[in-house]
């Protein structure tokens, strides 16, 4: 099922007018999550916490019991295979993560650094307009890193492991991290939960996604010494495997401060010795993450059969 989904959407992924149709899945559960935030978000900071950890338990639970009622009644045989892959298909995120990267490098490449930062701003919350050329490209790559391991490979890991269940509660919890886990007054007690449950379902993915950077990059040995080195002190507990990876396997440096509105965030360089990325690292990038991708599959497909 998870190779099947992968392939429909390496191939085609989730066609403008099919959005424009139904929305997708993951906008369906995040209209829910915003439903439930905007009723029970309120009260006293131990109240947030319970009501917070009860939207994250009602919206997962909710959205693994739907999916469990699905994956039990497909049928048996090659089938319900095909009809489970469909059903899994909107779940990863695989030509979407090159395509709004790629967008990225384009006008990075030919110089036009307005384009670039337009770009950019699809796929990260810093302020685009106080990045210079070395600050776009850090941040499409961070972002290339971070999502191969959230938008694609936890998903197709869970739906491995538990099916239409796994790789929707996945989702929930992600779209629930992604919503309300933040460090802010309004998010801080009634994202808790939500963070901490995603901190949890990422830690294995995410260090596989290093592994797999490293794995098909040019200096493998390079890309997994920076990645165990620099990856812990990173931010995150999980987004730092992937990035340190990509840092070596490339020979560039990732993270770093970076400013969010009015807010400089000091964060620690990633293979800080080496040179910022250019326009043509992206492409490199690109690369390797398609490399990566079809050591995925090409690991899934053995087990597959088996």
């Amino acid at each position: 099922m998870m190779l099947l989904a992968c392939g429909i959407d390496a191939a085609i992924g989730w066609p403008a007018w099919l959005y424009a149709r139904i929305g997708h899945p993951v906008t369906w559960i995040g209209a829910v999550i915003a439903g439930l935030e905007a009723r029970w978000n309120r009260g006293t900071p131990s109240q947030r916490l319970r009501r917070g950890a009860l939207t994250t338990g009602v919206v997962t639970g909710g959205v693994a019991l739907l999916a469990l009622m699905v994956h039990l009644a497909l049928p048996e045989g090659w089938i319900g295979i095909l009809l489970g892959g469909l059903l899994a298909w909107p779940f990863v995120a695989l030509r979407a993560m090159h395509d709004h990267v790629a967008a990225v490098a384009a006008p990075l490449v030919r110089g036009d650094l307005e384009a670039a930062r337009q770009a950019v701003a699809m796929i990260v919350g810093r302020d685009p307009a106080r990045l210079d050329a070395a600050g776009v490209a850090r941040a499409a790559l961070e972002s290339l890193a971070e999502n191969t391991s959230d938008g694609i490979v936890a998903p197709v890991f869970w739906g491995c492991i538990a099916g239409l269940p796994g790789i929707a509660a996945y989702k929930a919890i992600n779209t629930l991290d992604s919503m309300i886990g933040h460090r802010n007054a309004r998010y801080a007690q009634f994202g808790k939960v939500a963070a901490r449950l995603d901190d949890l379902v990422n830690l294995v993915p995410a260090r596989l996604t290093g592994v797999g950077f490293a794995l098909v990059g040019p200096r493998p040995g390079a890309s997994l010494r920076v990645m165990w080195r620099d990856a812990r002190h990173h931010r995150s507990p999980n987004a730092g495997w992937p990035e340190a990876a990509l840092a070596g396997a490339l020979g560039v440096r990732l993270s770093g401060p970076r400013r969010y509105g009015d807010r400089v965030a000091e964060e620690p360089w990633l293979n800080g010795e080496a040179p910022d990325p250019e326009g043509g690292q992206i492409k490199r990038g690109l690369v390797l993450y398609i490399r990566a991708m079809v050591l995925m599959a090409g690991l899934l497909a053995p087990l597959a059969l088996v």
